[in-house]
């Protein structure tokens, strides 16, 4: 499994870098871009992320975000650097954004999708439909998850560069996972599927407009 999870890694490092690249302009009209991180992600799991967004049209644009934590944790269990209590994982979510009166103008509704992968330890995840007693702490998981939602948010403009965003979404998330017997020891118990249902995206951003 450690394999596996390395793997993810670098299959999430080359899809983030190929999908900002299709998302960058490639002819001479001029297009508005915004570059962004969410203060929430990076700040609440100490996780690098940043997101890209490009104007489709007067009031349709499409963000490319991504994210992950797993630089800050080792997966051998029998590493020093080893932390019992994690969350390591990786995101992508795009999403397309209509805007109620002009793209990076205040009020947005979003349509998203999103995937990754993660190696958790010691922690409960709320909103897992299968988690009803609250035991996903004594054990180890490792897998990966696909899902969809919906969002809003309200992005303010400070200057011509630079502005604030804020957004929360909803949705389902499938996961595939296997999950092995203590939080530190490589044993596996078993695999299986669970479902999540509640937020899918949270954000306080801090943008910066490219023209």
């Amino acid at each position: 499994m450690m394999h596996y999870y390395r793997t993810t890694q670098r299959v999430f490092l080359a899809l983030l870098s190929s999908c900002l690249l299709l998302l960058l302009p490639t002819h001479g009209v001029a297009q508005q871009v915004a570059l962004k991180t969410n203060l929430l992600y990076g700040g609440a799991l100490q996780s690098p992320n940043l997101s890209l967004e490009l104007r489709l049209a007067p009031r349709w644009s499409m963000e490319l975000g991504g994210g992950a934590n797993f630089f800050f944790y080792s997966t051998d269990p029998s590493s020093d650097r080893y932390k019992t209590k994690k969350i390591s994982h990786w995101l992508v979510q795009p999403e397309v954004r209509y805007w109620t009166c002009e793209a990076f103008n205040g009020l947005f509704f979003g349509l998203h999708s999103q995937g990754g992968a993660f190696n958790l330890g010691s922690v409960n995840i709320p909103f897992v439909l299968e988690n009803k007693n609250g035991l996903m702490k004594d054990h180890r998981y490792e897998g990966y998850f696909v899902g969809a939602g919906l969002s809003a948010g309200y992005h303010l403009i400070l200057s011509k560069r630079w502005s604030m965003e804020a957004q929360l979404g909803l949705g389902y998330n499938w996961i595939h996972y296997d999950k092995f017997e203590c939080v530190r020891c490589g044993d596996k118990l078993n695999d299986g599927v669970a479902n999540y249902l509640g937020p899918t995206k949270a954000a306080i951003s801090f943008v910066y407009l490219i023209k």
